[in-house]
């Protein structure tokens, strides 16, 4: 039995930093020494203090057989994983991986239209092809929520021999669809169920949270523990469990994505991290959940503002397949009735009422409820939109018209050439008015939430186009693509 209480890569870099000696190795600021005075003045000198190398003490990140093996063999224990690997270039890194370690070139992968870019890229890196799954959709929100069980099962008797299936629990919205359903079905064919949780490292510490992923029959999943838990950006986690995965390729490919200089700061942020879920993790939880339902209570209680809950609609408790669950810590509100979009509601809470969203869409801003929330962030988020509904109301027919542009938009796809061989081609670049029915060589995604619209392959259509120039002219931003004013696009010659 493993004591949680423990953090044994901590307490090297600890040691490791206040121990006397004279450095000649990198990083060259040499413990903060040569860092510049700007710089300390914001941080202080104590971080640059323990910013060391893989020193003897310290382990190696590629292979770990000291605290860095013993940190992972706690995180494992914590999270429910057979095997875990510490990430320090995010979440990305890890999906990467994941499909690099599982997908071959020319080989199938199953995974929903709607993943995070880091998707895209590993499969530009493997040469892996994608078969997309069109995710559930609301199209009066105009939310995408997850692939069904139905739709994996379709896709793996028409691809009898990919080679494994990706989706993404939860949505950014916080939505789960029935993964382990999902699972099961995979696990028919004897290939891995990968999962995007980059959002759900919480999810294992209380039971009014989701299932975890691991929990609901994933093979491997990757958490952003950085993004809801308590470690530094970029520090996340990837968990295996079962045989369907070979270890040995995981490691591999984590050394082609990862830095050979891993920030010992990010590593040991998540041995911190780890110890304070597995010793105050429900108690943590306990209380973000009770901050997250004051929110959701007070601001439907709002005129002309809503909260997105799982569809009234649907019987029972169950959701629907892809709305099972929803995870209570994520808030979407929609601002449309207000005769606002979420991108000018957006800029005018963070401007002018100092509240800050994760991110905003056409209709609707989705804030991060985490343990780092206080009772009185509740009160500025609640009051800030108290102050919204009152003083920036105006008639939402405007809004509304705009709205109805989108809703029930069918964006059309259809991949010409694998994502690598696109990537890797001759390409042009093309006024965005003559890219029509060309292929693209880029991705191109709003950001956040990182989710592409075009991607390396894919031939771009007219409707794919006008809705880009929708976002960008409500306001979104558009990231991935060479030309972020989207006056242009590269396409392959």
């Amino acid at each position: 039995m493993l004591n949680q209480n423990q953090t044994p890569l901590l307490d090297a870099l600890k040691a490791n930093a206040a121990r006397p000696h004279t450095p000649f190795y990198t990083p060259g600021h040499k413990q903060g020494e040569g860092i510049s005075q700007s710089l300390v003045d914001l941080l202080g000198k104590a971080v640059f203090r323990a910013d060391l190398t893989e020193l003897a003490d310290l382990d190696n990140l590629f292979a770990p057989q000291g605290v860095i093996q013993e940190a992972q063999q706690l995180a494992a224990a914590a999270f429910g994983a057979s095997q875990t690997w510490f990430l320090i270039n995010g979440s990305t890194c890890g999906i990467e991986a994941a499909i690099l370690a599982t997908c071959g070139t020319g080989d199938k992968i199953i995974l929903p239209r709607n993943v995070h870019s880091s998707a895209i890229a590993g499969l530009i890196l493997s040469g892996a092809i994608p078969i997309f799954l069109n995710p559930e959709y609301d199209p009066v929100l105009d939310i995408a929520h997850s692939i069904t069980p139905n739709a994996v099962e379709f896709a793996l008797q028409q691809h009898p021999d990919a080679k494994a299936v990706l989706t993404v629990y939860p949505t950014y919205y916080g939505v789960c669809g029935n993964l382990s359903a999902i699972a099961n079905i995979t696990h028919q064919y004897n290939i891995p169920l990968l999962v995007d949780e980059a959002h759900g490292a919480h999810f294992a510490f209380h039971p009014k949270l989701p299932t975890s992923a691991l929990a609901a029959g994933a093979d491997l999943t990757v958490q952003s523990i950085h993004k809801v838990l308590g470690a530094m950006t970029q520090a996340s986690m990837l968990h295996i469990q079962g045989n369907r995965i070979d270890c040995d390729r995981i490691s591999k490919a984590l050394q082609l994505v990862q830095s050979t200089s891993p920030s010992y700061l990010l590593l040991a942020s998540l041995d911190a991290a780890r110890q304070q879920m597995a010793l105050h993790g429900k108690m943590l939880m306990s209380r973000t959940l009770q901050l997250a339902d004051e929110a959701r209570t007070r601001i439907s209680q709002i005129p002309e503002l809503s909260i997105l809950q799982i569809p009234a609609y649907q019987e029972g408790l169950g959701g629907s397949p892809g709305f099972l669950a929803l995870d209570e810590t994520r808030l979407t509100v929609t601002v449309s009735g207000l005769g606002l979009t979420g991108f000018e509601a957006e800029e005018i809470l963070d401007e002018k009422l100092a509240v800050t969203a994760e991110f905003a869409s056409l209709q609707h801003l989705t804030f991060i409820i985490s343990l780092g929330n206080t009772p009185a962030d509740i009160e500025q988020l609640v009051q800030g939109f108290i102050t919204l509904a009152k003083q920036y109301y105006r008639s939402n027919l405007t809004v509304k018209n705009q709205v109805w542009l989108n809703l029930n938009r069918t964006l059309d796809y259809a991949l010409q050439l694998s994502p690598r061989e696109a990537f890797f081609a001759v390409s042009e670049i093309l006024p965005l008015t003559q890219t029509n029915k060309r292929i693209c060589a880029e991705i191109v995604c709003p950001y956040p939430p990182g989710i592409p619209v075009l991607m390396p392959g894919e031939v771009i259509t007219q409707s794919v186009l006008e809705y880009l120039q929708q976002i960008q002219t409500m306001g979104g931003f558009i990231s991935g693509c060479n030309d972020i004013s989207l006056k242009t696009l590269k396409v392959v010659k």
